[in-house]
């Protein structure tokens, strides 16, 4: 009997940042071209989702950020010539602090920006994740979760 291979969904964390009606973007060369997504990326061992997400757009931004409410949990799936992939994402909100203006943005960041939901909304074509709307249309009809929704183990941490 051949063993069946364990279906595992990739973790993500990403950060709804919005300053006077705008909203934190980074432009980033991804496979398919430039594409527009909120600060994001992978969860990394030892950390929780919020930790994830703060690291995150540290690496993207070079601004510090504190999640402060879960907007949601989300999944897509994208499905490619080579790939089938699904993503589970962890969408906080929260207190966008410091810049760090000498800091290395991660490799293929190519800058940042600020754009209104009617600006992203009008960009869909070049967003990386098909979960960068809802995201920002939750967060803006004020959907907001504490961050206790979120257990994490001390194993995590070991």
């Amino acid at each position: 009997m051949a063993s069946a291979l364990r279906w595992k969904p990739n973790v993500t964390v990403a950060a709804v940042i919005e300053q006077d009606g705008r909203f934190l973007i980074v432009e980033e060369d991804a496979a398919d071209g430039l594409r527009l997504n909120t600060p994001a990326g992978h969860l990394d061992p030892g950390e929780s989702p919020a930790e994830g997400c703060a690291r995150e757009t540290l690496e993207e931004t070079a601004h510090h950020f504190t999640p402060t409410a879960l907007i949601g949990i989300y999944m897509a799936r994208q499905r490619g010539a080579d790939e089938d992939l699904t993503y589970m994402r962890f969408a906080f909100a929260g207190t966008l602090g410091a810049f760090e203006k000498d800091r290395a943005l991660d490799e293929g960041i190519v800058r940042t920006l600020w754009m209104t939901a009617d600006e992203l909304r009008a960009s869909r074509a070049r967003h990386r994740s098909p979960l960068l709307m809802q995201c920002v249309d939750d967060y803006l009809a004020g959907q907001r979760h504490p961050l206790e929704l979120v257990h994490i183990d001390p194993s995590v941490k070991s």
